[in-house]
């Protein structure tokens, strides 16, 4: 409607303009509807009275009934349903008329029932959406989806999109035990080599410990220094030609990350925590692959961490973020109090569990297959769906046969 509007179209303007004082609207349109089907029923009741006496009542409750039913609440529900569009703009000029006559009266009532409603504790505010704008968008998505008309692609990328400004950098950053870096006390050569064989162009580079970072290594900036002296790595100065390192919360939202990274043109940030101790890294890809799913090139490893099984089972790396599994496996895990799947395990177990053990929770079936040390490292996760079609076919291979 907006669209037909800013295109000129005037009765998309009286639908809007409706919309804007939509409990007037709602009043009004309740109003006449109580009005027209009972004064119609009366006035039913008054001659079907007069024509067969007594009986009439009855006759005229079964024909009102009938009536209202089809004709005032059934089919031009139905109609406008189908059509929504089509029908707003058809009645819009009317509507417009009728909410201009009873509009007053609808404001009296609107005011009397919230007096009525003030000495329960109940205050209504006045236009007061329930859900946020955000929420009715992703409402609309999942509609559209179940019914069709939006492909998961385009969901989950939408969807992604109003995550941004719930989601943080450390939900989405490559944790510090993941993180690839050099050792700025290494020999030049060594550092060279070390940024060619790395399949990142920007590196972190430490001294005395990994938590102290001094600065942030680009392949493109070590290869043009490299040029600059004519191919001898041993002349270079490493921390001169590094760029300097960025910090950021880790409670930073993607939104506002996003918005920084555009700001100061880089691509690469360091997350702390609140004592200032590195914590991982976040790029822009990690922000990106957040609306558009996992994003993959000549150099990026093969191996997602997520292998379906034939049973309908899916062997899962620990360290694979929940969100990222419900994106590929169109689940609905909760990754409000872990990240990854192996922290989500140990928060609902309450417990760091070992190799075996099985847990049930959220509809689906966990149990560890691997553990090093305190970490868990893959899972084969089931839906409780398969799990018990699972565990009945063995049952019926051994149930003995009947005489």
């Amino acid at each position: 409607m907006l669209m037909l509007e800013k295109g000129g179209d005037t009765r998309a303007g009286l639908v809007n303009r409706l919309l804007q004082i939509r409990e007037r609207f709602i009043g009004t349109v309740l109003i006449g509807n109580n009005i027209v089907n009972i004064g119609v029923s009366a006035f039913t009741t008054s001659v079907l009275v007069g024509i067969f006496g007594d009986g009439g009542a009855l006759y005229a409750t079964i024909i009102m009934s009938i009536l209202v039913i089809i004709f005032a609440e059934v089919l031009p529900k139905t109609l406008a349903i189908s059509s929504p569009d089509t029908v707003s703009l058809f009645l819009s000029r009317p509507m417009n008329w009728v909410v201009g006559i009873l509009g007053p009266l609808a404001i009296a009532i609107e005011r009397l029932v919230r007096l009525m409603l003030r000495p329960f504790g109940i205050h209504i505010g006045t236009n007061v959406p329930i859900l946020s704008a955000s929420e009715e968008i992703r409402g609309q998505l999942n509609l559209l989806h179940r019914e069709g008309g939006v492909a998961k692609v385009e969901r989950d990328m939408l969807g992604g999109l109003l995550d941004l400004e719930d989601l943080t950098v450390s939900e989405v950053m490559v944790h510090r035990t993941k993180m690839r870096t050099i050792n700025a006390d290494l020999s030049s050569e060594e550092i060279v080599r070390e940024v060619l064989s790395s399949p990142y162009t920007r590196m972190p580079l430490w001294r005395e410990s990994q938590e102290n970072i001094v600065g942030v290594l680009h392949a493109k900036d070590l290869l043009r220094a490299l040029d600059a002296v004519g191919g001898d790595a041993g002349k270079l100065r490493v921390e001169a030609i590094a760029l300097e390192s960025w910090f950021v919360p880790d409670t930073t939202s993607l939104r506002d990350q996003l918005k920084a990274f555009l700001a100061k043109k880089t691509h690469f940030a360091l997350v702390v925590d609140e004592y200032g101790e590195v914590m991982g890294l976040v790029t822009l890809e990690d922000i990106l692959e957040e609306i558009v799913g996992d994003i993959k090139d000549e150099h990026d490893l093969s191996v997602q961490g997520v292998r379906p099984q034939p049973n309908g089972a899916v062997n899962v790396d620990g360290s694979v973020p929940i969100r990222d599994l419900n994106r590929v496996m169109d689940w609905n895990l909760p990754d409000a109090e872990a990240t990854t799947v192996a922290g989500l395990v140990i928060h609902e177990a309450q417990a760091i569990p070992n190799t075996g053990q099985i847990f049930t929770f959220h509809g689906f079936r966990f149990q560890v297959l691997r553990k090093s040390r305190n970490r868990i490292t893959a899972l084969r996760i089931t839906p409780l769906a398969h799990a018990r079609k699972a565990d009945e076919a063995p049952a019926a291979r051994t149930r003995p046969e009947p005489d």
